[in-house]
């Protein structure tokens, strides 16, 4: 059976992963492509040619869906029974994905970083389907963020959906806002790293998830 517990943070979960459609007035969606064409032209780009002419278009529409996260994902509150249930075995034992491939746009200069994510969690009552994890990630990269908000939201919202002993979160992404301005260092990347719950106490643990992402 399931604890109330976890019912109840699955409900608060809901909420914030529940679908909420953007709604943009078409001629404000129009508006927004006259912005981007005199912009494009004012950088340089010549705006009346067949490879430009819907370039302002193309532009809104991809920044649209590289954000689609704010819209949320019902199917995050799916879980199911650990086989566990919760017992002292459940503590020396847990779920690793990865690598998980995502794309995000850098609030600070609204250019892309990307990598991969490893996630990872000490199962108590529930589980969470190994696709759900993949969805998890790609809900809060699909947003204007930071590396470090990542990571943070998603290990707290795989702590809050399925409320288990611990989650840990790794990610390594290269940003082009220090490859394409700034320093320009093109072979960076950003390692961060995320702990909650038993990963936060026990070592051996963090060193198991480590070893295993780190793998060739």
């Amino acid at each position: 059976m399931q604890s109330e517990n976890v019912v109840d943070l699955r409900e608060a979960f809901s909420h914030r992963a529940e679908p909420a459609p953007r709604q943009i007035d078409p001629d404000d969606w129009r508006r927004y492509e006259r912005y981007m064409a005199e912009i494009f032209t004012a950088l340089g780009m010549t705006p009346d040619t067949p490879g430009t002419r819907e370039t302002p278009q193309r532009f809104l529409q991809a920044l649209y869906d590289a954000t689609a996260g704010y819209e949320g994902d019902p199917k995050l509150v799916t879980a199911f029974p650990a086989e566990s249930r919760g017992g002292p075995d459940s503590l020396v034992s847990q779920v690793v994905e990865g690598p998980i491939s995502f794309h995000c746009l850098c609030e600070h200069h609204a250019l892309p970083f990307f990598g991969t994510a490893h996630v990872a969690y000490v199962a108590r009552d529930e589980i969470i389907g190994i696709s759900k994890l993949t969805r998890l990630v790609q809900l809060y990269a699909r947003r204007f963020t930071v590396q470090e908000r990542l990571g943070e939201q998603v290990a707290d919202a795989l702590m809050e959906l399925i409320a288990p002993h611990g989650v840990a979160v790794h990610l390594e992404a290269a940003h082009l806002c220090t490859q394409m301005r700034g320093v320009r260092e093109e072979n960076s990347r950003t390692v961060t790293t995320f702990w909650r719950g038993s990963y936060t106490e026990d070592p051996a643990l963090r060193q198991d998830f480590l070893a295993l992402v780190q793998r060739p």
